[in-house]
């Protein structure tokens, strides 16, 4: 069984390729690091390393063990966090963001009795846009997000949200005075686009490819924000669904929003990645739901 230094010790040095780098990230002497990598080569009973004057290098020996270690040394470190997080309760800091106005007062509502629960945990609350939204969860600028489902690739909470949808068309188009429209008119207009790093399954439940007859969806430009999306649709550059909370938040007279009738409600809810699932987050999710029971979704009319 190795220990958890030996595995720190050798991934580190399958990563740098260089004793003296990995002995100074580690914090211990170059001699530490040959100790610990002769005595695992002993166990193991093959170099795990090439070694020259100029140059280190893994065998395929150790870049087989290097790719068997990381992902078990990356759960080691996660289970450990996690027993910190219980043993010293919910404390330090929790960054949340929302994305869209309409989700910011369910955000504040969670926040509220989040603090209410862990007084020793400190929030921040941060706004983020669709064209940083994933990339924020990545970087580790923000913990967790209120957002539209589908957002794949991360860990999704129950939903919180529901909203009819609607067609975003410029008051001038042709559908703008229809009582309600079909999935299927979106053949026969280009659909503004989302930002290319949004949610990959997001973009194809909000502007998909086909209608659900199989037409094929002609795609418009895409915008950065949904402030400019709907500046590309009041242009006539497109159409555009989205949900009720839209019309509420982005009330414009270049604009209107008319109701889809066949398609299915969208559900907002909270996101984050799945390597981060604190203790921190876990509350933070508990308290979002228990903080918005019962919400009511708006209708479109």
């Amino acid at each position: 069984m190795l220990e958890r230094h030996e595995i720190e010790t050798f991934l580190t040095l399958a990563e740098e390729l260089h004793f003296g780098r990995t002995a100074e990230r580690l914090r211990v002497t170059t001699g530490r690091i040959s100790h610990v990598i002769k005595k695992l080569e002993r166990r193991i009973g093959a170099p795990l390393f090439e070694r020259t004057s100029r140059v280190v290098r893994l065998t395929p020996i150790g870049r087989q063990l290097a790719d068997d270690l990381a992902p078990l040394s990356v759960q080691m470190e996660e289970a450990i966090r996690r027993a910190v997080d219980a043993g010293r309760g919910v404390t330090g800091q929790l960054r949340v963001a929302f994305l869209g106005e309409w989700t910011a007062p369910v955000l504040l509502k969670a926040v509220g009795l989040f603090t209410e629960r862990h007084p020793d945990c400190e929030v921040d609350v941060h706004e983020v846009q669709l064209f940083n939204s994933r990339s924020s969860l990545l970087d580790g600028s923000i913990d967790i997000l209120i957002a539209s489902y589908p957002f794949d690739g991360m860990a999704c909470g129950p939903a919180l949200m529901w909203e009819s949808r609607l067609l975003a068309v410029a008051t001038e188009h042709p559908l703008a005075r229809k009582e309600s429209v079909s999935l299927e008119v979106l053949a026969e207009y280009p659909v503004v686009q989302y930002p290319s790093v949004t949610s990959a399954e997001f973009k194809r439940d909000r502007t998909p490819d086909r209608t659900p007859s199989g037409r094929p969806v002609p795609k418009g430009p895409a915008g950065n924000t949904i402030s400019e999306m709907l500046s590309l649709v009041a242009m006539g550059k497109g159409v555009l669904p989205v949900g009720e909370y839209s019309r509420r938040y982005y009330p414009r007279p270049d604009i209107a929003y008319v109701p889809i009738r066949d398609a299915p409600p969208i559900e907002r809810g909270l996101v984050w990645l799945e390597t981060n699932t604190t203790e921190r987050v876990r509350e933070f999710v508990r308290a979002a739901t228990d903080a918005n029971r019962g919400t009511v979704a708006p209708h479109a009319s």
